[in-house]
This record gives structure tokens, C-alpha cells and sequence, in this order.
């Protein structure tokens, strides 16, 4: 089998440059970098992952946690997460916690600290200090995405104010009597995202001087079945119907818009319907939607990881507010006089 010192002497370049441009470590011309890949494509040359971890210390391994790869705003930062890694030649460790508080603890105690993982990229989890400091200091960086993180690196969103501007799109369009299907205490372990979703849409209506019924704020899992139910119950009833919706996810707004549907409503004319995420279903539903674009967290993730641990120096824990944009579709208009 072909060696490294058979490359660098087909390449023409050192050992050590072969090393640098092969491992990604170090800067090497693109001249010298095309010439290596020539070469040890010529020889078949394969590196040694595990003679390159003992060389330099890394196992070009990120350790990935996700609640669960179900939901599709976790699916979507999962995959991007996947494919930035791989086009940087890492390898990624997934554990996927179902939701299941035991396993999310035997994850954090054990199997990440036991793991051959460079770093490690949480997504929607709310590290304490003893989480996070436990993986600091056997030198695993972490940067999150989807809430702060004290002392580490996150990307994320404000959640009340992308609510309250989801509830002000509503009002300004002349709505009053504007209902929230948000999600269960179930959804309040990490970032307590709904708890925080339903004060940004209780806080726009009291700037607005806007009563708020009880019947109109109605809890569901964060998925199109389980909106779907809530809203016609909610829709369902004549006496005190609200004209619109603002669901704390897409999932759920077009649960709420098949409801209405179903019970012979239209979308916009007879009820307007708002949701948060950008899910791709909501183009081809019409979904007005706060977009978050969780592809991009992960993208931004990753290159911020990987600087990192190219300089460990560069460690900066603070929060980046992640992009959003409000996207208006044909699912809200001005109320019927």
C-alpha cells in the first residue's frame, strides 16, 4: 500500500504538506492542495483516521443532539448540520432523544464525554453550567442553536418577538378577535419556546388594547394532527369565533387551515391564519409564516465550530440572533366587515 511519503514524493511537495492538505489542517496553495489529490488519488492512497486522530489530536467527529429528528425544524437543521459537516470532511454522531429525559441525561453524562467527538452542536436544549462546563473541560466546544447558552456559542431567535410580530401582522390588518394555538407544558423543559411564544401574541394584544377570551388560547403538540383537533373546537363554534389564528408553529397553522376548511370556512375571506417556521408545505398552502430558516442556523453553526477548532482562541460565548423575516401569503387579509 501506497504511504504519505509516496504521495508527497508524486505530488513533489513535503510530508508535511501532503498531511496539511489532505487532513484540512493548515494552509496549503490550491496549487499544492490539486497536486496532493492527484496524487493520492493515483496511489490509492487513503489517510488513516486513526493514525491522523493520534498525529493531531482530532477525530474530525461532531457530536450532534437533537429532542427529536420527528419535528421538521429539527429535521431541517439536522440535515444542513449533515451536509456542512461532510463538505468540511467531518464526520457527524447523532443522538436523537425521542424526548426522553433520562436518555437526554445519559447522553450529556456519558456517552459525549466517552465519544471520540471534537466538538459538540445541541440543538433546543438548555444546558445548565454543569452540562456545559463537563464538556468544556475535556475540551469539547459547543455551540448551540436555538436558545442562549451561558459560556458557550448559540444561534438563535428571539421567540417573543417574532410571536408578537406574527400578532401585529394580524392586528394590522384590522383583525380584533385574534386566537393562539401554542404548545403544551409537554413543550417547556428547554427555552420554554411555547410559554414564550404565547407571551409575545398576550403581549401585542394588550399593546393593542385587545381583550383576550379564554377559548382563545388552546394548547397542542406542535403538529399538524394535534392543531388540526384543537382548531375546530375552536373554529367550531359560532358565538365568539375569532377572525384569526396565529399558531406558534407552520405544523400547526395548517393543521388550523385544513380545520377550517373542513368546517366549510375560507382562508383567508371567513378566518386568517399565521404561523412561525417557514416549513416548505406552507408555500404550496398560501401560509403567511415568521420564517426562521433553520438551515442557515446549522450552516452557521458549523462554520463557527470549525473556526473554533481551528483556533480555540476565538472562543466567544454570546448569543447570535439568527435571521428571520415575516412572509406574507394569501392565508391573511383584512377581516370580513
Amino acid at each position: 500500500m501506497a504511504g504519505i511519503k509516496d504521495v508527497a514524493q508524486l505530488a513533489g511537495v513535503s510530508t508535511a504538506t501532503v498531511s496539511r492538505a489532505l487532513s484540512g489542517n493548515g494552509r496549503v496553495s490550491e496549487r499544492a492542495r490539486a497536486r496532493v489529490l492527484q496524487a493520492a488519488r493515483e496511489l490509492d492512497f487513503v489517510v488513516s483516521s486513526t493514525a491522523s486522530s493520534l498525529a493531531s489530536g482530532r477525530h474530525r467527529n461532531i457530536g450532534v443532539v437533537v429532542p427529536s429528528v420527528a419535528r421538521w425544524y429539527y429535521s431541517q437543521i439536522v440535515d444542513s448540520l449533515a451536509a456542512s459537516l461532510l463538505t468540511a470532511g467531518y464526520d457527524l454522531t447523532l443522538y436523537n432523544l425521542n424526548e426522553d429525559a433520562g436518555l437526554r441525561d445519559r447522553v450529556l453524562s456519558e456517552f459525549l464525554l466517552r465519544q471520540r467527538c471534537d466538538g459538540v452542536i445541541p440543538v433546543s436544549l438548555e444546558l445548565s453550567r454543569e452540562e456545559l462546563g463537563q464538556l468544556l473541560a475535556v475540551g469539547k466546544p459547543v455551540v448551540g442553536i436555538g436558545g442562549p447558552l451561558p459560556g458557550a456559542e448559540t444561534y438563535s431567535v428571539n421567540d417573543r418577538e417574532i410571536a408578537e410580530l406574527a400578532t401585529e401582522h394580524l392586528i394590522s390588518l384590522g383583525h380584533r378577535r385574534i386566537a393562539h394555538i401554542g404548545g403544551s407544558d409537554a413543550f417547556e423543559n428547554d427555552f420554554r419556546i411555547a410559554g414564550t411564544r404565547r407571551h409575545g401574541y398576550e403581549s401585542a394584544m394588550a399593546a393593542a388594547g385587545l381583550e383576550i377570551l379564554d377559548s382563545w388560547r388552546v394548547d397542542a403538540d406542535f403538529t399538524i394532527q394535534g392543531a388540526h383537533s384543537q382548531a375546530k373546537q375552536l373554529l367550531g363554534y359560532p358565538r365568539d369565533t375569532p377572525t384569526a389564528v396565529f399558531c406558534a408553529s407552520d405544523e400547526m397553522a395548517i393543521g388550523a387551515i385544513l380545520a377550517a376548511r373542513e368546517l366549510g370556512l375560507r382562508v383567508p375571506e371567513d378566518v386568517s391564519v399565521i404561523g412561525i417556521d417557514g416549513h416548505e408545505l406552507g408555500e404550496a398552502l398560501g401560509l403567511t409564516t415568521v420564517a426562521q430558516f433553520p438551515r442557515q442556523q446549522g450552516k452557521r453553526a458549523v462554520e463557527r465550530l470549525l473556526q473554533i477548532l481551528q483556533d480555540p482562541g476565538a472562543y466567544r460565548p454570546t448569543n447570535h440572533s439568527a435571521r428571520t423575516a415575516l412572509i406574507i401569503r394569501s392565508s391573511t387579509a383584512a377581516p370580513a366587515a
